[in-house]
């Protein structure tokens, strides 16, 4: 079993209610990443669903989850022929941590248009992006490879840019292949594109992320495009775009986050 699905895995304790226990593996300054939070989620909603493909999945960050044993809590919202919707929440000692929305469809390959008014990004080869450096508080860097386009890459080096916007590649290191719970993951494993042009501000912290799937990735590396265009009353926006190397896109989202910068 790869470590993803491992760090995963829940436990159906009745029809609409499940434990976890969600692991320091993907830690972001040692918070568990939103996206790995969302994943978990969405495999207990997938247990109970009539539905089998998440179509959207959007969390509310509520509290600071941590390491540890968790509760996931389910509630069907409504069904009919074509959608399936549940809320779910995660609950750790005793506090509402993560409320999600969860849209499930049947999947229908092959049957719709398809139609995009905006190409895949041309990148460079992985082999010549920058990999993100590792970092002892970061074990999310640990288990997957992110490498930026090499103009996104100065703030590192405190060279900052007037967008912020970072291009770049992501696998895991364990070559799992994808599919639609690890593409949540990726669609937040990259820094806050604003790091680009603000430098490592002090706290960029997620207050929701919503994640559309459009597809499921045929390649191991997947093409990442992460843009943020305003900064105001303290909140900053991220928009994503997840490609596979085929040009197919897999998933759209938008994350809205806290901005405080340092100093």
């Amino acid at each position: 079993m790869y470590l993803f699905d491992q760090d995963t895995a829940v436990i159906r304790k009745t029809d609409r209610r499940f434990t976890g226990k969600v692991s320091n593996n993907w830690s972001v300054n040692g918070n568990p990443d939103g996206g790995y939070l969302m994943a978990m989620m969405g495999r207990a909603i997938l247990e109970v669903s009539e539905k089998k493909s998440i179509a959207i999945l959007t969390a509310n960050f509520v509290s600071r989850c941590r390491p540890g044993d968790v509760d996931l809590r389910l509630e069907r919202m409504g069904l009919s022929t074509n959608f399936d919707r549940w809320q779910g929440r995660i609950h750790q000692n005793g506090r509402e941590r993560v409320r999600s929305m969860c849209t499930l469809v049947n999947p229908k390959d092959g049957e719709n248009e398809v139609r995009y008014e905006r190409p895949a990004p041309a990148l460079s080869p992985p082999g010549d992006c920058i990999k993100f450096p590792p970092m002892s508080t970061y074990t999310l860097f640990e288990q997957v490879d992110v490498r930026l386009e090499p103009e996104t890459a100065g703030w590192m080096e405190s060279r900052l840019v007037e967008t912020s916007e970072f291009r770049g590649w992501i696998r895991f290191k364990d070559k799992r292949p994808y599919d639609p719970l690890s593409v949540l993951l990726a669609v937040d494993a990259f820094p806050p594109p604003v790091f680009a042009s603000q430098g490592m501000v002090a706290w960029v912290p997620t207050l929701e992320l919503s994640v559309n799937l459009r597809s499921t990735p045929a390649t191991q590396w997947l093409k990442c495009v992460f843009r943020s265009r305003f900064i105001n009353d303290g909140m900053v926006e991220e928009d994503a775009e997840i490609w596979d190397e085929n040009d197919t896109l897999v998933a759209i989202s938008r994350q809205v986050s806290q901005y405080r910068k340092q100093g």
